[in-house]
């Protein structure tokens, strides 16, 4: 653990970061302050979960010595030497994030795709998927936005996922996700083969300027309830927002009033225009350096077969599993660390090359 840190010269980062706070005039300027608080924090947070866990493991140690596997003690000391296994690994996956937008909280979108009722409930699977990751993370999830599937499952769910860095764990579930089964919608039990995208973009704060014309936007209230809602509701409580020049519609009906669902509506329509004209630059950039990106519904991210064998794989890593019961239980912390471990290395050859 110590040499995973001692690499990345923490101490100095935080001490440097400091004489600039120190020097004069420093509270007064206004510009990239922010952001370099912002990193300090970042740098703070690590340095004392680090330290925190340091001291834990040295007392674990300590403790070890004094008791036997006979011991009434023993099956906690167990317990918390494995809490602080999986605490140092989700340490390293957080040394990774690098993007300022990785601290911020991630609306994500679940699509159906081709299928039917097979599809939407593979849209229900992955939704139960991320609920079960961000309860082990400590995240709140609300959905804002639902629509349930004729017979089964979900044509589609938005959720916003409140917690630290929750874009930075949840941006590598981007994509097309691919489920092979043997169908239990199917008279017959073949095996089919279904799709669903992931959407994930990272929720704006107030501090991002994305200009947002009043006379672009169409809001509509409708009622929540039957499809697309938990209760029937007699009020039109419910509101689509959308933005006439991009055709970007948000709709949001899981809150209480009609004013804290246009609120929220408002705030992910922010983040996703953000994201849009930010997609927008990026295609403009590769079209100038002639680089071109196949974008298809079958071009799948990750596959998870559950027939005729066991195996979940991340096409862009190489990363895979044969224990689909673990990651269907939420635990896709390899495949989100292999993710983050690749891109850093894509980034660092972009820069030299």
């Amino acid at each position: 653990m110590e040499a995973i840190f001692d690499q990345l010269n923490l101490e100095e980062k935080i001490k440097e970061i400091e004489t600039k706070m120190s020097q004069e005039g420093f509270w007064e300027r206004q510009n990239g302050e922010d952001s370099i608080l912002g990193e300090y924090k970042s740098y703070r947070q690590i340095w004392e979960r680090y330290q925190n866990l340091q001291e834990r493991w040295k007392e674990a140690r300590e403790f070890s010595l004094l008791i036997s596997a006979a011991d009434p003690e023993f099956s906690e000391l167990r317990k918390e030497i494995q809490n602080l296994v999986t605490e140092v690994e989700d340490l390293k996956i957080r040394l990774l994030f690098s993007a300022e937008e990785d601290s911020h909280n991630a609306i994500v979108t679940i699509h159906s795709g081709a299928g039917g009722v097979e599809s939407q409930d593979w849209v229900e699977m992955l939704f139960r998927l991320y609920l079960r990751f961000c309860e082990r993370k400590g995240f709140e999830a609300r959905v804002t936005d639902i629509l349930e599937g004729e017979g089964a499952g979900l044509k589609y769910v938005t959720f916003l996922v409140q917690g630290d860095y929750a874009y930075g764990y949840l941006q590598s579930e981007k994509g097309v996700h691919r489920l092979i089964r043997l169908s239990p919608f199917d008279a017959g039990h073949r095996r089919h083969t279904t799709f669903a995208l992931v959407e994930v973009i990272p929720e704006m704060g107030d501090d991002i300027k994305v200009e947002i014309d009043p006379q672009d936007l169409k809001i509509e209230t409708f009622r929540a309830g039957g499809h697309g809602g938990q209760h029937v509701n007699v009020t039109d409580s419910a509101v689509r927002i959308i933005h006439i020049p991009t055709g970007i519609v948000v709709q949001c009906q899981n809150e209480r009033s009609q004013h804290q669902n246009k609120a929220l509506a408002m705030r992910i329509l922010k983040s996703r225009l953000y994201e849009y004209y930010r997609e927008e630059q990026k295609k403009k950039i590769q079209e100038i350096k002639g680089e071109r990106q196949d974008i298809a519904w079958g071009n799948q991210i990750r596959t998870y077969v559950f027939h005729p064998y066991n195996l979940v794989k991340d096409h862009r890593t190489g990363h895979e599993t044969g224990n689909v019961e673990r990651v269907m239980n939420g635990e896709i912390d390899d495949f989100i660390e292999a993710f983050l471990q690749k891109t850093r290395v894509s980034s660092e050859e972009g820069q030299n090359s």
